[in-house]
């Protein structure tokens, strides 16, 4: 079964804020500098978030997220949600540049408009963290009350061991 397949994930915006991640999966997973070559992490209009998209001879710094359980990966598909897609992609470890196979989350729209410039985490942590941590609180709240009414099937796993109250069809 490919249900305890731990996964690499990295990550290059809002994750790599360590209270985010705490928030959204309850704990801080082990991880280590990287950088995914041939992309560009773009600034979005409108957004206080980044997307990443390929640019040749590119590379986006980040970090990679190591141990992550198949529950905590849909945590970060449902997160991420439909503007990106989830793709296997190769990373180089800063510190050792040993190649690291990984999941990232690619921006969906590849002519999107909206996109400019450069991101910057730094700024990012300054102008948006707190409203963001917010934002992620509720929305890890809005997953816990929801997973009666919808997403039933994609978290049933997940809820399975506390899930004992029978009335719930």
């Amino acid at each position: 079964m490919g249900s305890t397949a731990i996964h690499n994930v990295f990550v290059y915006g809002s994750l790599l804020a360590d209270d985010v991640v705490q928030v959204l999966l309850n704990r801080i997973p082990p991880s280590s500098p990287a950088f995914l070559p041939n992309y560009h992490r773009f600034s979005i209009r409108g957004r206080v978030y980044p997307a990443i998209l390929p640019v040749e001879n590119n590379k986006v710094t980040g970090k990679v997220l190591l141990g992550i359980t198949p529950p905590e990966l849909l945590i970060l598909d449902e997160f991420e949600d439909v503007e990106y897609e989830r793709r296997t992609v190769d990373v180089f470890l800063m510190d050792s540049s040993e190649k690291l196979q990984a999941h990232t989350y690619v921006w969906e729209n590849k002519t999107d408009p909206n996109l400019y410039g450069e991101w910057d985490f730094e700024l990012w942590k300054q102008l948006h963290k707190e409203e963001f941590l917010k934002m992620t609180k509720g929305f890890v709240e809005e997953l816990e009350l929801t997973d009666s009414k919808r997403r039933v099937e994609t978290y049933e796993s997940f809820y399975a061991q506390t899930d004992n109250n029978p009335s719930n069809p």
